[in-house]
């Protein structure tokens, strides 16, 4: 059986990677291209990988990287002429960008180095949408984000303060209050949108009440697909 296609958090780190490298570095015997190889199969993302000893191997990413060669309009020479249409858009995206790109490229290795949090990270069940496959900063911080969401412990809290502050659990973008439409089934219940942006989410970042916000479930979705809302402090 055929390996699963690139991800964008994998074209996101070889793309910084090809950006660093000239085109004769580009080769599987790079050291750079098997720590990529390396870190590639560290990631919390396919869980299935039919070929297991060709996945993502040196070989594979090197010509992953040859890939951008037949993209870059600044090589002269032809490249491997087998690039996806996600190898073009994700180039383009980045080629005037690569300050945004290394950064995302340094938090995605952080997160997959930490052995600890990838386990936790591949026990989050994939959602039924398109939401943790379009965003940006790709699905691994978009999976650390989620990660922070469900610390059952700071949701209490939050909980907890903005009863005490407000009375109810209503949701704080459109007001809806499940215990008001739903009865006893509703109360207590609402969902908790973490709102630090995925870009500027870090292993060190640290989660503040101040940083979550209680939202019902269709404000949550909105929010995960891009809608953006004011920073506000408590």
């Amino acid at each position: 059986m055929k390996n699963p296609n690139w991800h964008r958090d994998e074209l996101i780190l070889a793309l910084d990677l090809y950006f660093k490298l000239k085109p004769g570095q580009i080769h599987a015997k790079n050291p750079e291209i098997i720590a990529l190889s390396e870190l590639l199969n560290k990631l919390p993302i396919h869980y299935i990988k039919p070929d297991a000893e060709k996945f993502r191997n040196a070989n594979g990413a090197s010509l992953k990287l040859s890939n951008f060669l037949a993209i870059d309009p600044g090589y002269a020479g032809k490249g491997m002429e087998r690039s996806g249409k996600l190898d073009e858009e994700i180039f383009n995206e980045f080629k005037e960008n690569k300050e945004l790109l290394s950064k995302l490229s340094i938090q995605i290795k952080q997160i997959a180095q930490n052995t600890e949090l990838t386990s936790e990270l591949n026990l989050l069940i994939d959602e039924p949408s398109e939401e943790n496959h379009t965003a940006k900063e790709g699905q691994v911080l978009y999976k650390l984000h989620k990660y922070r969401e469900r610390n059952q412990t700071l949701i209490k809290k939050k909980k907890q303060q903005h009863y005490k502050k407000h009375g109810n659990l209503a949701c704080e973008q459109c007001g809806f209050d499940f215990e008001k439409t739903y009865g006893t089934v509703g109360k207590g219940f609402i969902e908790c949108h973490h709102k630090t942006p995925l870009a500027e989410l870090t292993l060190e970042t640290t989660t503040s009440l101040s940083d979550l916000m209680l939202v019902c479930s269709n404000c949550h979705r909105m929010l995960h697909r891009g809608y953006e809302i004011p920073r506000t402090s408590e």
